[in-house]
C-alpha cells in the first residue's frame, strides 16, 4: 500500500478556515458550536484523513455554483419560451435581454450581427449572439415544431454557465489556501437572480483568465484574454490600469507593456473586419452610449428625483440633475471626468500607501468608482464587481449587506419596470430611489473598507494567509521603485510591515 506523504506542517498551516478569520462567519458558527477547532479534521487539510475523499473545499465550491446555476435556470424558466403574455416577464421576475434581443436584432429571422443589422453591444458578444441565434434559426426552419426561443435561451444558459463555473474555478486557483472564499461567488444571490440577464458573463470568463494569466506571469496570454473581454464589455479595460499604476510604483515595465501590447493587438484583430465592413453597424455601440439619456437606479437618477422634491414651484427653475438631464453631452462629459478623477486619486493611493496594494484591491476600487459615476447602471452590472470583489476584501459581512441591497434593488426594479408598462404604480417612486440609494451607498461602503485595508495592510486578510499579493504575477515580492525609496528616505528595498501569524484571527470587523 502507497503512504501518500503529508505536506509541511508550516505550509499547510497557511490555509484559511473562515470561522476563525472571519468575524461575520465566527458569530454564526456559534450557532453550530464555535469556530472550527485548532486540532480538528477538515475538508482542506492535506495531511488529514480526508486527503482520500472526493468532496474537496474546492469541489463543493463548485457544486455550489453550480446549484445556484440551476436554480437561476428555474428562475428564468416561465419566460424560455419567448411568449411573454400578461407582463409575465416582470411579475415573475424572469426578464431576460438574451431572450428579448434574439427578436429584436432579428436573429429569429437569420439575420447576421452588423452585416444585416445594428448590434448595440462589442463585437464579441455581437459574434456570440450570432454564433448560438444563427444555428438555432436555421434549426427552427428546418424543424417548425420547435420553439427557438427556448433553445436559443438554453443554449446561452448553458455556456454562460460554464463561464460562470469557470470564473469560479479561477478564483479557487488564485486563492488555494483561502479555498471558502470563492464561495462568496458560488453563493451570490446577483449570480442567483441575474446570471443570464445579459451576456455580461461572457466578459467576466475572459477577464478571470485574464487576471489568472498575469498572476502565472504570462503577459500576452493576459493581455490577449483581457483584449477578447474588453471586446465583450467595456470595463476590462480599467483592469490595465491597476496594473498600470503597479508597474509605476515598482517601475516594472516590461510585462505590462507587453500586455498593453498584446491588449491592442487582439482588440484590433476582433474589431477591424467589423470596423471596416460595417462601420456604422460597429459604431451603434458608441453612439449608443453617447446618447443614451440618464437611467434608472444610477447617482444622477436620485439626484433628479431629488430635484422633483426640492423644487421651489417657479416656472423655468430646475435643480442641477434635471438641468443635465437635459444635456446629455455635458452630462457624459461631468461622468468621465469624476471618473478620471476617482482614478487619479486610485493611482495616488496605489503609489502613496504604505505597502504595495493587491492587483484585486485597485481593480475593484476602478471599476466600482466607473460604475458608482456613470449614467447607466444595468442590473446585472452587479456580476463586473462580484470575482472582484471576492478576490479583493474577502469578508463576509459587508459584502451580504452589499448582496441584500442588490437583491431589494432587483425587487424593486421590476417593479418599476411593470409600473412603467402597465401606468399603475407598483411601488411609490421613493422606494425605487431607496432601493437604488441603498445599492450606491454599500458599494461606496465597500470601496471605503477596501481602502482602508490598503492604508492598513495589517488588516487585510488575504495578506495573513499570502506574504504578498497571490494575483501580483511580475509585482509580486518587488520592491518599490528607486524613486519611491528616495522620497520616503528608505535606501533599501521594501519591507513588508509585520502581519499577524497565520492563522492568528483578523479583526472582527466588516
Amino acid at each position: 500500500m502507497t503512504v501518500q506523504q503529508p505536506v509541511e506542517f508550516d505550509e499547510a498551516e497557511k490555509l484559511d478556515h473562515p470561522s476563525r478569520s472571519d468575524g461575520f462567519v465566527r458569530g454564526l458558527s456559534e450557532a453550530i458550536g464555535g469556530p472550527l477547532g485548532e486540532h480538528a479534521v477538515g475538508y482542506d487539510r492535506p495531511w488529514s484523513r480526508w486527503r482520500g475523499r472526493f468532496w474537496t473545499a474546492s469541489r463543493i465550491v463548485l457544486a455550489l455554483t453550480c446549484l445556484t446555476l440551476a436554480l437561476h435556470w428555474v428562475q428564468k424558466s416561465p419566460c424560455r419560451d419567448g411568449a411573454w403574455q400578461n407582463n409575465v416577464q416582470y411579475t415573475r421576475f424572469c426578464y431576460t435581454d438574451v431572450l428579448a434581443l434574439y427578436y429584436a436584432e432579428g436573429l429569429n429571422e437569420g439575420k447576421v450581427p452588423y452585416r444585416d443589422h445594428a448590434v448595440e453591444y462589442p463585437v464579441v458578444t455581437g459574434y456570440f449572439m450570432g454564433a448560438l441565434g444563427l444555428p438555432v434559426h436555421d434549426l427552427g426552419t428546418a424543424r417548425p415544431e420547435i420553439n427557438q426561443a427556448t433553445w436559443f435561451y438554453n443554449l446561452n444558459a448553458v455556456v454562460l454557465g460554464v463561464l460562470a463555473v469557470a470564473t469560479v474555478a479561477v478564483i479557487l486557483s488564485l486563492r488555494r489556501r483561502r479555498p471558502w472564499d470563492a464561495a462568496m461567488f458560488a453563493l451570490s444571490p446577483a449570480l442567483l437572480l441575474t446570471a443570464t440577464v445579459n451576456w455580461d458573463l461572457l466578459a467576466i470568463g475572459f477577464a478571470a483568465f485574464g487576471l489568472y494569466a498575469w498572476a502565472r506571469q504570462r503577459p500576452v496570454l493576459a493581455g490577449t484574454l483581457l483584449g477578447i473581454g474588453c471586446a465583450a464589455k467595456l470595463w476590462p479595460l480599467f483592469l490595465l490600469g491597476a496594473i498600470f499604476v503597479l508597474a509605476v510604483r515598482t517601475n516594472r515595465w516590461r510585462a505590462p507593456l507587453t500586455t498593453v501590447g498584446a491588449f491592442v493587438g487582439t482588440w484590433l484583430a476582433v474589431n477591424l473586419p467589423v470596423m471596416i465592413l460595417y462601420y456604422e453597424s460597429w459604431n451603434r455601440f458608441r453612439e449608443l452610449n453617447s446618447t443614451r439619456a440618464i437611467d434608472w437606479g444610477t447617482l444622477w437618477y436620485i439626484g433628479r428625483y431629488l430635484d422633483g422634491k426640492w423644487n421651489t414651484g417657479v416656472p423655468g427653475d430646475q435643480g442641477p440633475f434635471q438641468w443635465l438631464s437635459n444635456n446629455i453631452p455635458t452630462l457624459n462629459t461631468l461622468s468621465y471626468v469624476l471618473f478620471g478623477l476617482a482614478c487619479v486619486a486610485i493611482a495616488a493611493l496605489a503609489v502613496l500607501a504604505p505597502r504595495r496594494p493587491r492587483l484585486a484591491a485597485l481593480a475593484f476600487l476602478i471599476v466600482a468608482a466607473f460604475l458608482i459615476f456613470s449614467k447607466v447602471w444595468s442590473q446585472q452590472f452587479v456580476l463586473w464587481l462580484l470575482p472582484l470583489a471576492v478576490l479583493a476584501r474577502p469578508r463576509w459581512g459587508a459584502f451580504l449587506a452589499w448582496q441584500v441591497a442588490e437583491v431589494c434593488y432587483f425587487v424593486a426594479f421590476y417593479g418599476e419596470l411593470l409600473g412603467a408598462t402597465t401606468q399603475k404604480p407598483v411601488f411609490p417612486e421613493g422606494v425605487f430611489v431607496l432601493a437604488s440609494t441603498l445599492r450606491w451607498v454599500t458599494v461606496a461602503v465597500l470601496c471605503g473598507l477596501v481602502v482602508r485595508d490598503i492604508l492598513r495592510p495589517e488588516r487585510d486578510v488575504v495578506r495573513h494567509t499570502y506574504d504578498d499579493d497571490p494575483d501580483g504575477g511580475v509585482f509580486s515580492g518587488a520592491p518599490d521603485a528607486g524613486w519611491l525609496r528616495r522620497r520616503r528616505g528608505s535606501p533599501g528595498a521594501e519591507e513588508p510591515p509585520a502581519v499577524p501569524a497565520v492563522g492568528t484571527p483578523a479583526p472582527l470587523t466588516g
